[in-house]
């Protein structure tokens, strides 16, 4: 289990990086960041591809002459694609809001919001949604998120001296989008594969991106970048996405899920350290408190929050 707990608290790190390597190349060059994202999962997709075959073929092994759904992509069902298809509708949405709010503010504040809310809403909608009645501490865990966010809020605004109100609005967006898209990975009943479903939902979340950095003239921004730009993107698609998601799913065969729900929580927490190594980017006591707070009510959120927040529903979206 040491290994495994090991291995989840890697993949949280390399996702961590994510936001750090991307704000560079935001103030580095015109590199809009609905492109960045559709980059990102264009360099992902051979490697989930690959992913999705072996996996397809073990499970064939493992049950000859079965067809079942979610086994191969030629008999998925409706039922099974639908699912699916909102998943990466979610994901495109999710890039684009997260790494714009990235741009817009800054690596920490944006992925303590984009990150820390979601497991406390999910704990919260689950009730109305999925029937999951939530407990006395899942209420408060809540209550204590939007303290904690207002917290960060004001924290960014003396250390900036001004409300940067768009990122904020982008950071809760992608809070909102991560939202739906656990609860909707939740409601999927479908049993899809894991490296099935991760592709089928990159590829989705790909055409979707495309035509939308394409209109909004976003490729344009690609005369800017220079080699070890170019790195930079190939360091995003390859090293937080696919073998931050492969560690993930690694250290998940041995570690109970709400172990590793709790040492998910660590990626906003790496990048707000690796913000303040690298970028510069400092909280401010009111901002570490508040992102204490954040923190503590994910925590609670997954540990008495029935199946919300659990690490699986981290895997795709970071």
């Amino acid at each position: 289990m040491i290994r495994g707990a090991l291995l989840i608290a890697l993949a949280a790190l390399l996702w961590a990086t994510t936001g750090i390597v991307a704000k560079f190349l935001f103030t580095g060059t015109e590199l809009e960041a609905i492109t960045l994202g559709f980059l990102r999962l264009v360099v992902a997709l051979p490697f989930f591809w690959l992913l999705m075959r072996r996996e397809q073929g073990r499970l064939r092994r493992a049950s000859p002459g079965t067809r079942s759904p979610g086994t191969s992509l030629r008999h998925l069902g409706l039922k099974a694609a639908l699912p699916l298809a909102a998943l990466g509708l979610f994901q495109a949405f999710y890039q684009g809001s997260y790494l714009l709010a990235v741009d817009l503010t800054g690596a920490g504040i944006a992925t303590l919001i984009a990150l820390c809310l979601p497991p406390v809403l999910v704990a919260i909608l689950a009730a109305p949604l999925l029937g999951e009645k939530p407990g006395l501490l899942t209420v408060l865990s809540l209550i204590a998120a939007i303290f904690g966010t207002a917290m960060l809020v004001l924290s960014d605004m003396d250390t900036t001296g001004t409300l940067r109100l768009a990122g904020i609005l982008m950071a809760l967006l992608a809070a909102v989008v991560y939202t739906g898209f656990t609860l909707t990975s939740r409601y999927n009943s479908a049993g899809t594969p894991v490296f099935t479903t991760a592709f089928i939902c990159f590829f989705t979340a790909a055409l979707i991106l495309g035509p939308v950095a394409w209109l909004s003239g976003g490729f344009a921004g690609l005369e800017t970048l220079g080699i070890q730009q170019w790195l930079m993107v190939a360091y995003i698609g390859v090293v937080p996405t696919c073998i931050g998601y492969v560690s993930f799913f690694s250290g998940m065969r041995t570690t109970p899920a709400t172990l590793s729900s709790i040492i998910v929580t660590l990626e906003p927490l790496f990048v707000a350290l690796l913000a303040w190594a690298f970028l510069g980017e400092i909280l401010g006591p009111i901002g570490i408190a508040g992102a204490l707070i954040l923190t503590a009510a994910v925590i609670v959120a997954s540990r008495y929050g029935g199946k919300a927040g659990t690490g699986a529903d981290a895997d795709t979206a970071s």
